[in-house]
Parts: C-alpha cells; structure tokens; sequence
C-alpha cells in the first residue's frame, strides 16, 4: 500500500487536496494503513471515533439501526471518501455504523491532525464544509425517495446506482455484489419482499442472476419504472 498522503491521488476526491505538502506529511506520519475484509466492522453507531477513515479501496456500508432493530443502509463509502468526519469535527458519537462490504484499505487519520489543520488552515476547513454539505443533500435525497417512491422503483434505481458508480465485470453482472439482505436495507424494505421483487424483475426480463449476483438486461424499462410517477 502506498504509505505518503503527499504521493497519493486519492485525496483528490476529498478534503485532503485543500492540505498543504507540510501538512500531508504530517498526516503521514500518524496515519495507519489498514486492510479490512469484507464483513467487517470500522465502527458502530454510538462510538466515539479517535479519527476518520479515508477510503483508498473497496466499498463500506454505512448504515442506522431503526427503533424496531432493522438497518437503513444511508449510502456506500467507496474509494476517495472519507468515514467518520462529521462525529470528529462535532465531537459527538457517530451516529451510523461502517462495514465492509468487499475488502478494503482505508487509512486511519487520528483526529488530532484533523482539527489541527482545521483551526490552521480555512481551505482545508471550506473543503471539509463542502463535502459535509454534500453527504447532507444526499441524506434528504434519501428522505424524498423513501416517501415517495415506491419500493419497485427504489429497487430499480438502486441496481441502476450500482451499475453507474461500480461499473459490470466481463460477463456484464454488478461489479459490486450486495447480499439480498443489503438491497431490501438500502431500499428500506423486508428482505421477503426484496426476495419477490428480484423473482418479478427475473420474470420480466428486467434482471438476470447468478447466486448473489445481478446482471442487468433491460436498463431502459429499469429507468422508465425508476422515473415513473
């Protein structure tokens, strides 16, 4: 794993570029290299996080545990983004849990360098403002499209999601496997009913699968239901 913040292209995708070359040095020299399997646990709801978690591979759920138990999967954390900033900066436990679901290696940044640069450098600090910014038009992205879309359209557009951000392998299936449990908790939904959806959207030539995996075979009748009012 490349160990310099300074040589590493992945901080374009976040807050780090506004850091200066003395700062990323600093980052390197407390941050820690980590590889997760998939499955694993970064952090839990309700933890107090000595630091953030940037994403250099793999993809993370990150998720909230409802009052009746069942997770809402909130969004996917994937390369280039940065876990964990919103509880540091607020210091405040976190309010979401991370699990990976592929294998990953992320760095671990100690929260000390984080709000050392926030209190030396505005640029850094605007940056890191923009991004909370933008994972909060997500979140009510979220809230719109669980009030009024139906449950077959968020399924339809969570497949359309997977394919646009994580691309098909060779034979065209989702890069990204999700486990039936997973989709019915991004679409907010039983996993019984997500079960019957995949079996209709099969039927109507919409989706094919193999085991976990989900190739898409018509996209236009998937975004035709996804934009349907």
């Amino acid at each position: 794993m490349e160990s310099k913040c300074e040589n590493c292209i992945i901080r374009q995708y976040n807050a780090l570029r506004a850091m200066s070359r003395d700062e990323l040095k600093k980052v390197t020299a407390a941050k820690i290299s980590k590889k997760i399997e998939k499955g694993a646990v970064l952090f839990e709801e309700g933890e107090k996080l000595d630091g953030v978690f940037c994403v250099r591979n793999g993809v993370s759920k990150l998720s909230k545990l409802s009052a009746n138990g069942k997770d809402q999967i909130i969004k996917l954390a994937s390369k280039g983004e940065v876990m964990g900033q919103r509880s540091v900066i607020a210091e405040e436990c976190t309010n979401l849990s991370a699990v990976a679901v592929s294998d990953m290696e992320v760095c671990f940044i100690p929260k000390e360098v984080i709000s050392d640069t926030l209190n030396s450098n505005p640029n850094f600090a605007i940056e890191v403002l923009r991004h909370m910014a933008h994972d909060l038009k997500e979140a009510d992205d979220v809230i719109v499209n669980m009030s009024q879309k139906t449950v077959k359209q968020r399924m339809a557009e969570a497949f359309l999601y997977l394919k646009n951000n994580y691309g098909e392998d060779e034979q065209g299936f989702l890069l990204l496997t999700l486990s039936r449990e997973d989709y019915a908790n991004v679409v907010g939904t039983a996993t019984e009913s997500c079960i019957r959806i995949i079996s209709e959207f099969k039927k109507k030539g919409f989706i094919t699968t193999s085991g976990k995996k989900i190739k898409i075979t018509k996209e236009r009748a998937l975004q035709d239901l996804a934009q349907s009012s």
